[in-house]
């Protein structure tokens, strides 16, 4: 199998103020978000990080993507170090996350205009791109209307199309379907699976069962910033189901029962 990406041993800390401090109940001074994460994906594979929120899954994605950096361990995609090689990694990879903020009074089209003149798409394939992903999603008939006046579920369309205007081979999506309607939720998994089928590879991170059970071959399920257990799908749900399994595995690791 050909490997796209490799985690090893990412940790990343967190000064806290006296108040974030009493919201975590610690007199500890930083908290360790991630604590040495390690793993892989390979091609044409959909792969879960796991975990509650706060256990660090979005903290990963976020040095996976560039936008912050690890305090020690690396990872590479397609051979690249994001602690390195920033701007060639930004090329390789697109990356959904509910912090995307796009401008309300720019459209649609202007935003895939824009996206893809930054990642020097050719105009060719930016019409083609743009016309296909616009019919796939619905937006072509919003293609003009001011982002703002979006509907939840087609600003969340927009953001997906807008990430992947330059035809990643790696696709990062921070909880993908948080906040969506079914309608709008079956479009994404559909087209998370597309995506696969296509020989992309995709990290999710998300915090329901349902949905790495529907899209994931392998997973990581992380705990207060460690992996607790990485495996396929299948072998993590060999003896119970992916919730009895993650609900025994937080109290082993945490010792709270929920």
């Amino acid at each position: 199998m050909e490997e796209i990406l490799r985690a090893q041993n990412l940790k990343k800390t967190f000064k806290l103020t006296k108040k974030q401090q009493r919201n975590e109940k610690t007199n500890l001074p930083v908290k360790v978000a991630v604590d040495n994460l390690s793993f892989s994906a390979y091609k044409g594979e959909i792969y879960g990080l796991l975990g509650p929120n706060g256990a660090g899954k979005t903290t990963t994605l976020r040095m996976l993507a560039t936008l912050i950096k690890p305090d020690s361990g690396d990872a590479y995609i397609l051979g690249k170090s994001v602690k390195e090689n920033e701007k060639e990694v930004r090329k390789k990879i697109g990356f959904l996350t509910s912090e995307l903020k796009l401008e309300d009074f720019f459209t649609p089209s202007y935003l895939f205009d824009f996206f893809s003149e930054l990642y020097g798409v050719e105009k060719s394939v930016k019409d083609r791109r743009k016309q296909e992903l616009f019919r796939k999603f619905g937006i072509d008939r919003f293609a003009d209307i001011k982002f703002g006046n979006l509907s939840t579920g087609m600003k969340q369309k927009v953001s997906l199309v807008i990430s992947i205007v330059h035809d990643p081979e790696l696709i990062i999506f921070d909880e993908p379907t948080n906040g969506l309607d079914v309608l709008t939720a079956k479009v994404v998994t559909d087209f998370l699976q597309e995506l696969k089928a296509n020989g992309k590879t995709i990290i999710l991170s998300t915090h329901i069962f349902s949905l790495v059970e529907k899209l994931c071959d392998r997973v990581c399920v992380i705990i207060d910033g460690r992996s607790v257990a990485e495996d396929t799908l299948e072998n993590l749900t060999k003896d119970s189901a992916l919730e009895d399994t993650f609900f025994r595995l937080y109290r082993e690791t945490t010792g709270e029962t929920v």
